[in-house]
């Protein structure tokens, strides 16, 4: 590749992060185009730190989601590429604790005598 145009959404490249900054990511690519991971294509999870991820001359595998073509910049995932994504998440839904669970029965008849302030040990 010699150019931005060659690059398209949804591909995927290999390049080496050149910069960190508290925001994202920056990495370039052999031919010499650049492109930032922001920080919230990092991971699903919560990112403090994006060195905790990624480091600088480290090489890796990112995908293309955006092109700016007035900066001439690609803006990437390094998140699209994982098996953990959102998408794969399991689903659980609470149905709720069945009536005789004694832990949350003890509660419930403790709770009028408390709230009135009468506490035994």
């Amino acid at each position: 590749m010699s150019s931005i145009d060659e690059y398209k959404v949804g591909m995927t490249v290999y390049g080496k992060i050149t910069g960190i900054k508290p925001y994202g990511a920056f990495v370039k690519f052999d031919d010499g185009v650049t492109g930032l991971i922001h920080i919230s294509e990092i991971s699903n999870g919560f990112v403090r730190k994006i060195d905790n991820f990624v480091q600088i001359d480290e090489y890796v595998m990112v995908k293309v989601i955006d092109i700016d073509y007035q900066h001439r910049q690609l803006r990437l995932s390094f998140k699209a590429l994982s098996q953990n994504t959102r998408r794969y998440s399991k689903r659980v839904k609470f149905l709720g604790m069945p009536e005789n669970n004694k832990g949350f029965k003890t509660i419930k008849d403790k709770m009028p005598q408390w709230v009135k302030g009468e506490y035994d040990d």
